[in-house]
Order: C-alpha cells, then structure tokens, then sequence
C-alpha cells in the first residue's frame, strides 16, 4: 500500500495532504489502493483526502448494512472534528455517501458519486453459487471494467479470497440485501446537497440509465460520462476522472 494506515479508536484510515476534506468511501470489493490516483492528485491541489475502513465484516451480522455504515461514517467525521465535507464514493460507496448525505445533511458540503448503488442493484444480489471456481471469479471482477486487464491477479485474488471465506460470504449478502432495502428513490428528491455524478458509459454493474435516474432525481446534480470505462473510473481512467473532478468543485466554488 501507497499511503500508510493509521489508527484512531475504532478506526483505521488513510490521510494525505491539507485543506478541504474529500472523505473517500470504498466498496463492496474496492481496497482503498483503488483510490491511489485520487489521493495523490487531490492531497496536492489543497484538499486533505482521507480514506477510512469499513467495517464491511467485522460488524455484528445483525448490524450489517448499509445504515450502520453512514451512521459510523458520522463517527468519524465527527472524531476528526470536520465542520464540513465531501463524500466520495464509487459501488457501494456511493450509496453509504448518499445515506449519509440523507442522515446528517449539515455536515455536507458535496457528494460525488460514480457507479453507485442505491437505485439499482443487479450486481450486488448474486450468490456467487461457483464460489471455488477461480475461472468464474475473474470473469466476474474483469467484467466490472471495460478493459479485462485493469482486473489485475492481486484484484481477483482478493475477491477470491472473499468469497470463500464464509464468514466474508454471510456479510457480502447481508450488504446487497441491505443495499436493496435501502432504495433511495424517494429520498433523493429532498436531498439539496450539490452532487457530482461522475459515470463510466460501458458500466455493466450499474448500467448508465441509473446515473440518468440519480441526475433526474437529485435536485443540485451534475452528471459528467466517461467513455469506454466501466464500474470504477477513478481507477479505469483517473486521469480524466480527476479532471472532471477538478472543474466540478472549481466550478462549485469547493
């Protein structure tokens, strides 16, 4: 890992550069190396960019969801003590950001999301029935980009590695059922925060007619395609992705 992990209380972050904080919320399968580019180019243009741990499996499987994890993000930011912030979040999330962002709006200054869940959740119900079959689980991890090689040995070897733990199994499918149960159709049209959809155009984990229905739904929303990119654009084309990034809150005044 790039950036050294640290330790306060219950959690385990990465921390990099000063200034505005952009909190970065992984997913479902996503290590916070996924967000290596963001971090280097953000904690540079004068924003501290911070990346905690979720609690993904070591919570009680009672308390395994997506609720839980917005509610522990608060803790956080309110342990670091930030007046304000902007969430980041790709797949899963994204949807703990907009959970969050439905939760406590007084302490967003603005969303971004890119492939997140929360509308749509085809990807996130599977059972991985061939979980021992190497074969079919890189398959699965290439096919959430639109480039196969980007699914580097280490990426699939992780996700391997998940599914065949079973306790890591128990917690995957209590995620997507409660990714599933927390629909945010009804509550994004109340929800004011300025939002930044950044959205690969060949996404097959949640395909672009869900970033059209964020953009519809959310009142303050910008919603910027990247083409020839899939389910994770911060690391399929973080180039463009800081870019576009970049202008948004120039933009925005953030």
């Amino acid at each position: 890992m790039k950036h050294q992990l640290k330790k306060e209380g219950k959690f385990t972050y990465i921390e990099a550069g000063e200034g505005t904080p952009i909190v970065v919320l992984h997913g479902l399968m996503g290590g916070l190396s996924n967000f290596d580019a963001v971090t280097d180019y953000f904690s540079e243009k004068g924003y501290k960019i911070v990346i905690p741990e979720l609690p993904l499996y070591s919570m009680p499987l009672i308390k395994t969801g997506v609720k839980t994890f917005a509610k522990y993000l608060n803790d956080f930011i309110r342990l670091k003590k930030f007046e304000k912030v902007i969430l980041l979040g790709n797949s899963l999330g994204g949807h703990i950001g907009l959970y969050h962002t439905k939760l406590y709006p007084d302490v967003m200054q603005a969303l971004v999301i890119t492939g997140s869940s929360g509308l749509y959740e085809s990807a996130m119900g599977e059972s991985y029935p061939k979980r021992g079959d190497y074969e079919y689980i890189k398959k699965k991890a290439e096919d959430v980009f639109y480039d196969p090689a980007v699914a580097t040995k280490e990426i699939v070897d992780e996700v391997y590695e998940t599914v065949n733990d079973r306790n890591k199994l128990i917690k995957t499918l209590a995620i997507a059922k409660s990714a599933i149960r927390h629909n945010m159709a009804q509550d994004l049209p109340h929800m004011k925060t300025p939002t930044c959809i950044i959205w690969g155009r060949n996404d097959n984990v949640t395909p672009p007619e869900v970033a059209e229905d964020f953009n519809k739904l959310l009142p303050d929303s910008d919603l910027y395609w990247i083409d020839k990119c899939g389910h994770a654009a911060m690391m399929e084309r973080p180039e463009e992705f800081n870019g576009i990034l970049a202008e948004w809150l120039k933009k925005r005044n953030f």
